[in-house]
């Protein structure tokens, strides 16, 4: 399975993105109503310039308290953020996402953002695909 199909498989295709210069509490309040666990930092909503995740304020809370909550986002993101295309394999990405240690990857077309797939999302397609494998050797056995 590729990129592509992962993100048709979605059920919410829209792309969180914040800008460098919001603050840092305006990013745990989206990620909270949202429902989500990271953002793209964007000031354009089509070039990444970072990502900022729950588990980056919530490292700089423990580490300095809820002071950080009044930094900009640009102060916390990771600006050194792995991105992947629409032709990439599940098994790249889930392999590059494992090895890197994050869970929340761009998908960039022409530099442009046009989604975003999670560590969860790739799993899902990963595990219906060995499912399909499956019922085609079942198949296959019993003849059909």
């Amino acid at each position: 399975m590729i990129v592509r199909q992962i993100l048709g498989q979605k059920t919410v295709a829209a792309v969180e993105t914040i800008a460098p210069d919001r603050k840092v509490r305006d990013a745990a309040r989206q990620l909270a109503e949202r429902g989500i666990g990271a953002l793209i930092v964007s000031a354009d909503g089509q070039r990444v310039a970072g990502i900022i995740s729950e588990r980056d304020i919530v490292r700089e809370i423990g580490r300095r308290g809820p002071e950080c909550l009044d930094e900009p986002v640009e102060a916390l993101m990771t600006r050194k953020v792995s991105s992947c295309a629409m032709g990439d394999t599940a098994e790249e990405i889930l392999t590059r996402m494992t090895e890197g240690r994050f869970r929340h990857m761009p998908v960039l077309e022409d530099g442009r953002l046009v989604g975003v797939i999670s560590i969860g999302d790739v799993v899902k397609a990963r595990l219906a695909e060995i499912e399909g494998e499956k019922h085609a050797l079942e198949d296959m056995i019993r003849g059909f």
